[in-house]
């Protein structure tokens, strides 16, 4: 008789959803490509955790900090602007193009553990860096167990 391993139905699905995604990107070719069809685009993004935050770093190349507004409404963070086209030269053919000019909006559901008052956002160099502080009861604490001996 041989022992499987249980494996819990979400992994699975992630899993299958993860390998649709390659299929789709090998079909359509590189993200981009998606982008360009649908006229959409949407900046990368980092969300991490400290001890004593939520942090979210945002890449957008080419903007300056007026191009961009970010607001907290009850537990959303919502990050838009609008990355706005150079002047085009005549004589320039484009022969492929996979810079991205316009609108975007990136929203993220937040935990209630965070005090939106003290939301502080800083830019430098094409990088939005939003600061999200816990309230102190969500702050993890360490608790050190002494181990006892039986003996």
């Amino acid at each position: 008789m041989e022992i499987i391993p249980w494996r819990p139905m979400g992994r699975e699905l992630s899993s299958l959803h993860q390998e649709m995604d390659r299929l789709w990107d090998r079909f359509m070719g590189e993200t981009p490509l998606v982008r360009r069809i649908t006229g959409e685009w949407w900046p990368t993004v980092d969300v991490s955790e400290t001890k004593d935050n939520f942090v979210i770093k945002a890449e957008l190349p080419g903007m300056d900090a007026s191009d961009v507004n970010v607001s907290v409404s009850g537990n959303v963070l919502t990050i838009k602007g609008e990355k706005r086209k150079e002047e085009e030269e005549k004589d320039e053919h484009h022969y492929r193009a996979e810079r991205y000019y316009g609108s975007f909006q990136r929203s993220f559901q937040l935990p209630a553990s965070m005090q939106a008052e003290k939301v502080e956002a800083t830019f430098d160099k094409g990088v939005l860096r939003v600061i999200l502080p816990k309230v102190e009861e969500a702050k993890k604490k360490e608790v050190t167990i002494k181990v006892k001996t039986d003996k």
